[in-house]
């Protein structure tokens, strides 16, 4: 009995260990495999997790506005160019496949991408953060939720149920933050999920898979020609030809290899260090990392 308890014990030790290596894998079901995945998810923040120094929020924004879901006014031609979001402590909003992308529709444009959940799943953060809006659009979002977290990101929660975070709240990535739902402009149950930098949304498939539950990369790297073809395509400013128009057609890139830094960079293209760093919105001491894109015009 003793050695057929042992042999028990090591199968599910393997089994576990297999399923923590694929733990995001596709088809993962809302039951106890869930749970499993919740556990190993939950775990591995607590042993990453940064301490991170000064106020997360600090000079992203100028204002914070507990109504609206774009308060800020501000056009891509405004945004810099060429900066990192840290993509490694994202978690999954939910576990449903996409039902509808990023981009046109007939006669508007879809911020945001569909994912399938039922009325009453639990939606999560996919970031930490704090709870900037929570109301009810009954023409559009239904209730939702914009959550703010650091490197300029905004997430926005639509189509819920219920809240279970109050306005204001901090939350870590994982929180249970509301139940999904079908509320507001929806003609089934899902989850509207958006990701915004200072208002202007970004196509989430870009950053993370939605059939593995992972970040495709460590860091995604925003170039505004590239972060935001499909929004500045649908508007006129980009063509698929050129891959850049308008204000967009004299910009020049390079990127970053290993071993460079911002005073090499710098003189191989003919401009001060200064002012590289001024065309990057980044400091002479700001770290640049292989795969990184910088603005050389």
């Amino acid at each position: 009995m003793h050695i057929k308890a042992l042999f028990t014990s090591l199968f599910v030790i393997f089994c576990f260990t297999v399923y923590a290596q694929d733990r995001y894998a596709a088809n993962v079901s809302y039951d106890k495999k869930h749970a499993m995945l919740d556990s190993v998810i939950m775990k591995e923040l607590a042993e990453e997790e940064e301490v991170e120094e000064g106020d997360v929020y600090e000079g992203l924004y100028e204002n914070w506005s507990d109504t609206k879901v774009n308060p800020y006014g501000v056009d891509l031609s405004q945004l810099k160019d060429s900066f990192s979001i840290d993509c490694r402590h994202y978690y999954p909003p939910c576990l449903g496949h996409v039902t509808s992308p990023f981009g046109p529709r007939k006669r508007r444009f879809h911020n945001g991408i569909d994912l399938k959940v039922q009325v009453g799943d639990t939606i999560r953060a996919a970031f930490n953060g704090r709870v900037r809006v929570r109301r009810y659009n009954k023409g559009g979002y239904g209730y939702f939720l914009v959550l703010r977290h650091k490197d300029g990101v905004e997430t926005i929660y639509g189509h819920l149920s219920r809240f279970l975070v109050a306005p204001n709240q901090e939350i870590k990535a994982g929180d249970p933050i509301a139940l999904g739902g079908n509320t507001g402009r929806s003609t089934g149950s899902h989850l509207h999920f958006e990701v915004r930098i200072m208002g202007q949304p970004l196509n989430p498939s870009k950053l993370f898979s939605f059939t593995d539950y992972l970040p495709l990369k460590d860091y995604y790297y925003v170039v505004k020609d590239e972060a935001f073809s499909e929004r500045l395509r649908y508007s006129g400013v980009y063509t698929a030809k050129t891959h850049t128009a308008g204000k967009y057609s004299n910009l020049s890139y390079y990127t970053v290899k290993k071993g460079d830094n911002l005073g090499r960079i710098a003189s191989r293209n003919g401009l001060s260090i200064s002012k590289l760093c001024q065309l990057n919105n980044i400091k002479p001491s700001s770290i640049i990392r292989p795969g990184q894109r910088l603005r050389l015009s």
